[in-house]
């Protein structure tokens, strides 16, 4: 294992990365340290990018290194640790995807189970506190103690398997908490690498339909190709009544069992809650930015029982799971195909440039980038 590796930094002085050497942190008894081999940009590291929810009264954050939706191979295991989380045996060079999070297992949520609602969660922390290795955009990313990392099979390559731990394994919680029924209507608010994903784990759950709503056409397309059976173009159908009324028409006047918003704009919730059928679910994902302010006619959400959830981070077991999910897709959906574009860290500046879609006149021909460290 080398004794340094680079992180992009980042400045919100400037706006800018910085490509940085750091020294990687000593291994704990129980710390595992990882090789980072992909990355993806999330759409909420886009968030983070743009400043969104920052307003100009805000002081400048220190410098951090960001990044969550990742995978990589094992660099050094601490003496305590042999295996991995299901007990299979772990040596370095194991590819493994792993939670972002650490939870504190000693918190009123922690010991109901409910590890990803930790509110004592370890979170970002800055470049120079320990463990520096606190981001995924870098080469070297460090587990502490509590971990929780899964063994990749083969047959899963490395651009394929760095979504799973974050637009994978959350719509996949999000769709434990809503409980769908077979036959379930589902509407997808955005067609990113979570609205993808979630297209294929509402086909596979066997809903009847699977409505898509995004702006661009290579998102749309590939939504289909993962079991969308309709969808709706912001181009064609431009006003939030017009894309409403579509909902209605296409499930017989009743609206969605269940809708899922994976945007992070406040105006598609107010939007996505009108597509619900009384008594139907709404899944808030998206939203990771502060200050993201809705309106919302409470009395309607009463008089329709409407069920709202908001989701962030996931429980552990999910993550074994969202593995054997795409395992046992290969070839149904083209889930291979949700990474389009792949850059070298020191190219990450190109990287969100390129991923960037909002305020473009043409979006963005990006499904999913990656940053190979």
């Amino acid at each position: 294992m080398a004794n340094t590796g680079l992180s992009a930094v980042w400045h919100d002085e400037g706006n800018k990365f910085e490509i940085r050497e750091f020294p990687v942190p000593e291994i704990e008894d129980n710390g595992v340290s990882i090789r980072v081999q992909a990355t993806s940009v999330c759409g909420s590291d886009l968030h983070v990018w743009r400043g969104d929810g920052r307003t100009e009264n805000d002081a400048p954050r220190d410098p951090f290194v960001f990044g969550h939706e990742m995978m990589g191979s094992v660099a050094g295991l601490g003496k305590n640790i042999t295996t991995d989380s299901l007990r299979n045996p772990l040596k370095e060079g194991d590819r493994v995807v792993f939670s972002y999070f650490f939870p504190c297992m000693r918190c009123y949520n922690c010991i109901r189970g409910e590890m990803g609602a930790c509110k004592f969660r370890m979170g970002r922390i800055p470049v120079n506190e320990w463990p520096v290795c606190n981001g995924g955009f870098a080469q070297y990313y460090y587990l502490r103690s509590p971990q929780f990392l899964f063994k990749l099979p083969d047959e899963i390559d490395d651009a394929t398997a760095a979504p799973i731990n974050c637009a994978l394994a959350q719509v996949m919680e999000a769709f434990h908490i809503a409980k769908p029924r077979f036959g379930d209507n589902v509407v997808i608010q955005g067609a990113g690498g979570l609205g993808v994903n979630a297209t294929a784990v509402a086909a596979e759950m066997g809903a009847n339909k699977i409505i898509v709503i995004d702006g661009q056409k290579p998102r749309l397309d590939l939504a289909k190709q993962c079991g969308a059976t309709d969808i709706i173009n912001l181009t064609d159908y431009p006003t939030v009544e017009s894309r409403v009324e579509k909902v209605m028409e296409l499930t017989n006047g009743i609206g969605a069992d269940i809708v899922i918003e994976l945007v992070g704009f406040p105006a598609a919730v107010e939007e996505g809650v009108q597509m619900c059928r009384m008594r139907g679910t709404y899944l808030e994902v998206g939203h990771i930015s502060p200050n993201s302010m809705v309106s919302l006619d409470v009395q309607k959400l009463v008089a329709n029982q409407i069920r709202f959830h908001a989701i962030q981070h996931y429980d552990p077991w999910i993550l074994p799971n969202a593995v054997n999910f795409v395992q046992k897709t290969l070839g149904k959906y083209p889930l291979t195909d949700v990474i389009s574009h792949k850059f070298p860290i020191e190219d990450i500046e190109n990287a969100f440039r390129t991923a960037e879609w909002l305020g473009t006149d043409k979006g963005s021909v990006v499904t999913r980038a990656i940053v190979t460290p």
